[in-house]
């Protein structure tokens, strides 16, 4: 894709600083972007260039507008310029048109359990969160594994309160047990639960920040190894009787047992399915499963299956080298067709968003396109509970740029807060204030250094989150409330839309216009900072925001 120069251009970098999870909300008590004091971000707001941008739905490539827009699929519609069809839609159209069941994949799971009388395991993520599984898939999946003869079958449940409400793991526990219940009425066959535990502390790692989260969840899935229980209500029920107040995603791991031993271990023969189509949270334990050249932990015996995703996690690493639906193909991504161009680029965030202004921004692409163009910076995240450090690594990302900017190594950068996203995760109001007020106080002092090198910056968001952070009645919209009085805690992405705030010199801004298209969303960015870089939007992105003045 070749990119034509415009008559003008910004003469310094252009750079891009997503605020994940802080979205433009109802401006109530529910609202921890309103209650918090960002003076620098409230200022832009009423700017002539400023306008909202969709950061969900149909607009990143989900299949409805009442699907929640998430960082793996904002931050792929950005580096993108356009909309893709992402793995929720493929997986949805996959299932109900039946072609997941044709997959090479999916036959060889099944020939291989049923012509030796082994387990097949399905492993993921229990919500209708849309954002890393559905359980309509799951369902699917168990209906035609007993249609096609499996005999016993065992589900690895990862409980959510994340992606929806906080407490509702026992909703999805029953109305799995009820198809269980369903499939079961052939005496023949045995599906159960085997075992499970939260999100953020069994399996579900990503950028290997807590490799001990995975070995948790092997040696709950795979060896049967920690506290044991009849099923997966008594160990829900148990386990908030012991710790009043505990969120789904926080529930420690557990097995299920009969006759004091667990039913749902992995062996030789069986094989493994995984639920989940987005990548970020599975990479780890697929390579659990899947290297011989493990070293992460200590796996014990790795027992011999076939093991496929969803979908590949990892196109580039070939993880996993099985996967029942074909991942989308993004190609001619603006990192891509930057460097094709000679562009200097840098990226930077903590490890908790490192992959998503590296893989995901590059089309779920792995690595460098020119090492030698490409400056890629990863702050560590700290281990612990992110509400206790709401601030994460917000000043040390800022940190890293401005020495970037010092260094001159780059035209265009993208950056990424994690604050409003990771912390509102954690349900925590007070904290999710502090954590938007660090980001308002770091992306002023990063457009400070910017506009001083006569660079521009634009300030946008992947998705809402901490803009609404109370749970609502679901007819009238109201906040719900909890016997003190308080605020029932919400701790999932918002459907609502956020900024796309510019800063540059003042000579410089005199050159632009607004462009006041119809749904503009997080596609458009790309072409808008190629705007401003000096160069026509090419035909195959979203339109520009921007314009120059005639």
């Amino acid at each position: 894709m070749e990119l034509r120069k415009n008559k003008f251009g910004i003469t310094g970098p252009v750079m891009i600083a997503i605020m994940d999870g802080v979205g433009l909300g109802r401006c109530d008590e529910g609202d921890a972007v309103f209650k918090a004091r960002t003076s620098y971000i409230d200022g832009l707001s009423p700017h002539r260039l400023s306008q909202q941008l969709a950061a969900h739905g149909t607009a990143v490539g989900m299949p409805s507008d009442s699907d929640m827009g998430n960082s793996e699929v904002g931050h792929n519609c950005i580096g993108a310029g356009r909309i893709f069809d992402q793995g929720a839609k493929l997986v949805d159209n996959a299932v109900r048109s039946g072609r997941i069941f044709d997959s090479a994949s999916w036959n060889t799971a099944l020939e291989q359990v049923v012509r030796n009388n082994t387990t097949l395991h399905f492993l993921g993520l229990l919500s209708d969160g849309n954002v890393h599984s559905h359980i309509r898939h799951l369902f699917a999946l168990l209906r035609r594994a007993a249609q096609d003869g499996v005999k016993k079958c065992r589900i690895h449940v990862l409980l959510d309160g994340r992606d929806v409400e906080k407490t509702s793991a026992l909703r999805y526990i029953e109305e799995l047990e009820a198809v269980l219940t369903e499939l079961n009425q052939d005496d023949t066959r045995d599906f159960a639960i085997g075992s499970g535990g939260g999100r953020m502390t069994t399996t579900m790692d990503r950028y290997e920040a807590d490799w001990p989260m995975v070995k948790r969840g092997w040696d709950t899935h795979v060896h049967g190894l920690g506290r044991s229980f009849p099923s997966a209500r008594a160990a829900v029920e148990t386990f908030r009787a012991e710790s009043p107040g505990i969120i789904d995603q926080d529930l420690p791991a557990f097995v299920i047992a009969r006759d004091a031993r667990p039913i749902g271990t992995i062996t030789d023969g069986d094989a493994v399915l995984t639920l989940n189509f987005r990548g970020d949270r599975m990479v780890e334990i697929t390579q659990a499963f899947e290297s011989d050249s493990f070293s992460a932990f200590d796996r014990g015996k790795r027992p011999n299956v076939f093991y496929a995703g969803m979908m590949q996690y990892d196109g580039d690493a070939m993880i996993p080298r099985h996967f029942l639906v074909e991942p989308p193909q993004i190609d001619s991504t603006l990192g891509e067709v930057m460097c094709a161009h000679g562009i200097r680029q840098f990226a930077c965030s903590e490890t908790q968003k490192y992959g998503h202004v590296t893989y995901f921004w590059n089309g779920n692409r792995s690595g460098y396109f020119n090492e030698k163009l490409e400056t890629y910076v990863e702050i560590p995240s700290d281990n612990v509970p992110f509400n206790t450090r709401p601030e994460m690594k917000a000043v040390e990302i800022t940190d890293a740029t401005i020495q970037a900017l010092d260094n001159e190594i780059f035209d265009f950068g993208r950056i990424n807060y994690p604050n409003g996203d990771m912390v509102g995760h954690t349900g925590d109001f007070d904290a999710t204030v502090a954590s938007v007020e660090c980001v308002d106080r770091e992306v002023k002092r990063l457009a400070k250094e910017v506009v001083a090198r006569q660079g521009a910056l634009i300030i946008t968001a992947d998705h809402g989150n901490a803009d609404d952070m109370g749970e609502r009645d679901k007819k009238t919209g109201a906040l719900k409330r909890d016997e003190f009085g308080g605020l029932v805690a919400k701790t999932s992405h918002s459907l609502n839309p956020v900024p796309f705030l510019v800063v540059m010199p003042e000579d410089a801004e005199a050159h632009f216009q607004s462009v006041r298209i119809a749904n503009p969303g997080l596609g458009n960015l790309a072409s808008t900072a190629l705007t401003l870089m000096g160069f026509e939007a090419p035909e195959l992105y979203m339109p520009s925001l921007l314009k120059l003045r005639q």
